[in-house]
């Protein structure tokens, strides 16, 4: 039963801030791309670069993994990369990302319990980390829209599969949105509608609309 009386007006426990989280980049890679049939390829690289960038204007810690780069998979998609040039993915030979030390060892290095994570396939190299995380403790955001299967049943099975284990779902665009969460956070504000205007279609060009007509600083 609530108590009125504490009621305060406080963000929860439960959503993501730049300091309580850490996103994880899953083999989106060329090979994986070729065989992603559960959405449109583009509007997924669209939301895996977007998510990047929502990241790096919020100094959100960040890991990045291969599988099989240099034998099979090819290279961490260019897009992504760019985002983070100076940072090497962690290249696999697992397909549950959570059976290598390296990649497990990055993930706590970050000293974040919420884990953002994206990735190819779905079905595999997303549930399986996701699974393994959440069994030890972690607490786990799946972006689904950054995110793909083979086939829609495959991807929709999969992201079914990790909410009953206790994983939630999000998009890009809310994830970047709960880091900013109030538009009087002048030090984010400009970056991050920048990161709208590139990236979120038809919101993006509404920024791009209100700004001309209301002035630079709309908002929202």
């Amino acid at each position: 039963m609530t108590d009125i009386s504490q009621v305060t007006p406080a963000p929860g426990p439960d959503l993501l801030t730049p300091d309580n989280c850490a996103v994880l980049f899953v083999d989106h890679q060329p090979q994986m791309f070729f065989a992603t049939g559960s959405g449109d390829r583009t509007a997924i690289i669209n939301s895996t670069v977007g998510l990047a960038k929502a990241a790096k204007v919020f100094d959100v810690p960040v890991v990045l993994s291969t599988v099989a780069a240099e034998s099979f998979s090819g290279p961490l998609l260019p897009q992504l990369a760019a985002v983070f040039p100076d940072q090497e993915p962690i290249d696999r030979t697992s397909m549950n990302a959570w059976e290598d030390a390296a990649f497990v060892e990055a993930v706590k290095a970050t000293g974040r319990t919420k884990l953002v994570v994206a990735g190819l396939w779905t079905e595999v190299c997303v549930v399986l980390p996701t699974l393994s995380a959440l069994s030890q403790g972690y607490e786990v955001y799946v972006v689904t829209d950054a995110s793909g299967g083979v086939r829609p049943q495959a991807h929709e099975h999969a992201v079914q599969r990790m909410v009953q284990a206790g994983a939630v779902p999000v998009t890009w665009v809310q994830v970047l949105l709960e880091l900013q969460r109030d538009w009087a956070r002048t030090e984010t504000y400009v970056p991050v509608t920048e990161v709208v205007k590139e990236h979120a279609g038809a919101y993006g060009l509404g920024v791009v609309y209100a700004q001309t007509v209301i002035g630079a600083h709309a908002a929202g």
